[in-house]
């Protein structure tokens, strides 16, 4: 039952970290030092990027109008543009599935193996966190170039796709790097943040897809307990990140992401501080 309810709290984390530009990969790897789960270390490196299935539903389900081209309540106009819209995703993940797909064995050796990986995540989220405000006091007061999602065109979502690349690093964010990809290309934070969101469902579903047949191809079975433990992480994940959407959507209408570089810089810090002296 304590692993249940750890795994709710690893629902929670994901499904807040996974929106917000924060790191969910590194929001987890730093839970997981201090909150183990009881699990066999095969299981839990797949059930980290499984995980994420139900935030991707969350999406699904908020944005199914605006992504579903068979909606009988659009007309051919609308419909069309859909279609391009799920064009531009496409290709905007393309990059960083080709260098996934070419990288996955040699990151999960050299970079989230459990010597190397606490110092990644504590560099990252204070380098990104930089970034973001160095990038917001660079664009305070400037208008963007492209507002919505339909003006995003073909060029700008694969540099956002080619940032996205940049969150194969745990604790870069992959929302975070498209985000902060998209900013610096013109696009308002509106726009990015849900072209970020559309980018997520193929990207992680693909990462899903493909650590779950690793984690068979290599033998290894999940009991009945670790399938439970999956499953309330994956629902748990789903109903936060309906929330945290909503709320992330509502937020960057009127406020910049700064806030979020400098609570990067301070997690960064703290987390450095603690593997520095423990």
């Amino acid at each position: 039952m304590f692993e249940y309810i750890k795994s709710i709290l690893f629902g929670i984390v994901e499904g807040i970290t996974e929106w917000l530009p924060v790191s969910s990969t590194g929001h987890l790897i730093l839970l997981n030092e201090f909150l183990k789960l009881k699990v066999s270390e095969a299981f839990y490196e797949m059930y980290q990027v499984v995980i994420q299935l139900g935030a991707i539903l969350a999406v699904i389900v908020l944005f199914f109008h605006k992504l579903n081209p068979f909606s009988p309540k659009k007309d051919r106009k609308q419909k069309e543009r859909t279609w391009i819209l799920w064009a531009k995703v496409v290709i905007a993940v393309i990059p960083s599935a080709a260098v996934g797909l070419l990288l996955d064995d040699w990151l999960e050796v050299n970079v989230f193996n459990e010597m190397v990986r606490k110092w990644v995540v504590a560099a990252m989220l204070i380098l990104y966190g930089i970034a973001f405000i160095l990038v917001e006091r660079r664009n305070k007061g400037k208008a963007p170039k492209i507002k919505n999602c339909n003006e995003i065109d073909y060029r700008t979502a694969i540099l956002m796709g080619a940032f996205q690349c940049l969150s194969l690093i745990p604790g870069t964010s992959r929302s975070g790097s498209t985000i902060l990809g998209g900013i610096l290309l013109g696009v308002s934070r509106t726009a990015a943040s849900e072209f970020s969101f559309f980018m997520a469902i193929p990207t992680m579903l693909g990462a899903s897809a493909l650590k779950l047949l690793k984690y068979i191809l290599e033998g290894f079975t999940a009991n009945g307990s670790e399938i439970a433990i999956l499953l309330i992480g994956c629902i748990v994940s789903f109903v936060v990140s309906l929330l945290v959407i909503k709320a992330l959507m509502k937020y960057v209408r009127s406020h910049s992401f700064a806030s979020f570089g400098w609570y990067r810089i301070i997690l960064g810090a703290v987390v450095l501080l603690y593997f520095l002296i423990f």
